[in-house]
This record gives C-alpha cells, structure tokens and sequence, in this order.
C-alpha cells in the first residue's frame, strides 16, 4: 500500500515539473521567438501610417486657421506698446486743471491709433511733446467752456465725427473702440475729446456769429463758373498752418518749416507744428470739392502736383502750406442752390475757424501753465 502511494505521489509530483517546465519554455518563447504573420504586420503598419497622415492634414488645417485667425485679431487689436513703466504723478497744470503722466501717456496712445502709426523708442520725445501740446490746447479750451455751461452740441455731428475718425484709418466704430481696448485706452477718452471740440465750436459761433460777412457777389460769381461744369475736380490735401512772422523772420521761417518737412515727413511736421485743429490728424483735411475753394487757394492746389507741397500762402492768422495727395474727377449732377448753401456754409466756417484762432490765442496768454 505504501509502495503504490509513493508511486501517485512521484507521478503528480513529475507532471507539476513537467507544467513548470513547459511554462518557463513558452514564456521565453514569446518573448524572444515569436514573430506576427507577415500579412497582418503590413495591414497593421499600413492603418498606422494613414492614421498619422490624417493627423497631420488635421494639424496643418488647424495651424493655419489659427495663424489666420491671429492676422485677423492683430489687425483688429493692434497692439501700441508705448513704454508705460512710469511713476504717475502730477507733470503740469493748466489754470486750474491738472496734467498727469499718465494722461499724457494716454494722449500719445491717441495719437498714434488716430494716425495708423506704431510707437518707436526713437520718436518718443517728439511724440511727448505732441501729446503734452494737445493737452494743453484741450484744457484752455474745457476750461472756457466750463464758464459758458449753456453751451450744447449736436449728436448727429458727434456721431459723424466718430465715423470720420475710424474711416480716416479704414476701420468701423466698432473695430476702433477694440483696438482702444487692446492698447488698455478707454475709449470715453476719445469721445471726450471729439465733445470739447464740438462744445468749442458751438461757444465760438456763440460769440462771433454776428460777426459773420459773407460776400455774395464773390458766392454768385463762383456758381457762374461751374453752372455749366458736368466733371468736378476734388482734392485729398492735408495742410500745415504756423504762426504768423514778422516781415523780416517770414523767409526764414518758411525755410525752417520746409527743412522740418523734409526732415520729419509732412504728417509729423503737422503734428508738433500746425496750430490748426487738422494738427491732431496728421493735418488731414480729406476729400475737398474745388466748389469749396477760394480763388487763390485752388490756383495753388491745381499748380501742385500729386505728392507734392505747395507753396506758402500767407494768410490774416498764419502762414499756411498744403500736401496734394491725390486728386480725381467726380462726375455730378450739379444743383446750383445746393452748392450756393455749400458754398456759405465754407464761407462761415472759414471765418469762424479765424475768430477761433484768435479766440483761442487770447486766452493761452491769460491762462497760468505750470510746469512740475
């Protein structure tokens, strides 16, 4: 009996030896031994290979789409990056206003937006000097302005005038106001500003509005030439308008601002330069219908040639210089009373932007500007 049990137990004990055995020799023999049939290898490299070719496509579509839509958000949200790492604090006042630094910081980034440019480290002092010039003027201005609080504007030429400024860099109100926010500018800067100017005008019409002549025999005569005129011929001219000189000084003057054009661009020059309200926009004046023209000013615009700088025209407040940008034909039905209301209308703004001028000339010498 016990000879039979000692039998059973080598048997089992030989075939769990056997089962190791042939465990050990398979496990090794899938690692290192075992091939996959060919055919289902290609198959597999071949699913692998069409599945990284779609991912590719993919990732090339979504790159470009949003390489695209980063060319579209730079265009939109286009980035001034005027150099900020300043202290505010007080720089200047005006009478009773005051000028930080970071109002002037902010008034250059208008500056730049409005005229489509990109800061530069070189030009920065000039561009300072642009901003704390336009500071100034504005506060003279808000300040008399405070001191005639019946004074009111029209929405409609608010509105307009909002429209002018962002077709004047060939975008929508809209887009403006984005790319204001981008260059962290509050907008209401802006509108601000376009108030003043209108509220100015309002009190400059206020003042001097009987003072207004306007010669119509002159009007009439200019109707006479273009009764018959099927084309009419338009001007895009910008303007640089300097203080007047004494007799002696005049030619050197004109020598220097023709040297500062040259030097600096036409635009620049307008900017530090002109003492027009055209200053803040580069001096742009837009499109002009030669209706709306003076005698003496159309012989010197229609004698400058496209691109070109005309020849000084002293006028009663200064002395006055226009860039010919370009010029067109506009065919036109022409109303002859429309064109009369044009016609006065130019007439009176002219006049005015004169009494503004020495409105304004008046008041910079009465007002304390203090420097900090």
């Amino acid at each position: 009996m016990i000879k039979i049990k000692k039998i059973i137990f080598f048997i089992i004990k030989s075939l769990l030896t056997l089962v190791v055995f042939l465990t050990v020799v398979l496990f090794f023999y899938a690692a290192f031994f075992f091939e996959p049939p060919p055919v289902e290898e290609k198959i597999v490299e071949k699913q692998v290979t069409k599945s990284e070719e779609l991912s590719d496509i993919e990732e090339e579509k979504r790159l470009k789409q949003e390489e695209e839509q980063r060319l579209k958000e730079t265009q939109v949200t286009k980035k001034i990056q005027v150099e900020t790492v300043i202290e505010d604090g007080l720089y200047a006042t005006v009478g009773n206003k005051a000028i930080t630094k970071s109002d002037i910081i902010n008034e250059m980034k208008v500056i730049l937006i409005l005229n489509n440019k990109s800061y530069s480290v070189d030009e920065d002092k000039k561009l300072r000097e642009m901003a704390l010039k336009s500071i100034i003027i504005r506060n003279i201005k808000q300040i008399e302005i405070e001191g005639n609080n019946f004074l009111q504007f029209n929405q409609q030429d608010f509105k307009k005038e909002l429209l002018r400024l962002a077709n004047n860099i060939n975008v929508d109100v809209d887009t403006l106001k984005n790319i204001c926010a981008s260059n962290e500018l509050d907008f209401s800067i802006i509108e601000n500003q376009i108030k003043t100017e209108l509220l100015w005008n309002s009190l400059i019409f206020q003042l001097y509005k009987n003072r207004i002549s306007i010669n119509l025999d002159e009007i009439d005569e200019q109707l006479k030439l273009i009764k018959n005129k099927k084309e009419i011929e338009e001007y895009l001219i910008s303007e640089i308008v300097i203080k007047t000189v004494e007799k002696d000084k005049l030619e050197s003057a004109i020598k220097e601002l023709k040297n500062k054009i040259k030097i600096e661009g036409f635009e620049s020059a307008a900017i530090s330069l002109s003492i027009s309200d055209s200053a803040t926009r580069s001096g742009d004046l837009g499109w002009i219908n030669e209706n709306l023209i003076s005698k003496k000013l159309k012989s010197v615009i229609t004698n400058t040639p496209v691109g070109n700088i005309s020849e000084p025209i002293l006028l009663p407040n200064g002395i006055l210089v226009f860039k010919v940008r370009n010029k067109r034909k506009v065919e036109r039905n022409i109303d002859l009373e429309e064109v009369k209301n044009e016609l006065v209308n130019y007439e009176k703004t002219r006049i005015l932007n004169m009494h503004a001028s020495s409105h304004y000339n008046n008041l910079r010498r009465s007002i304390s500007i203090k420097f900090f």
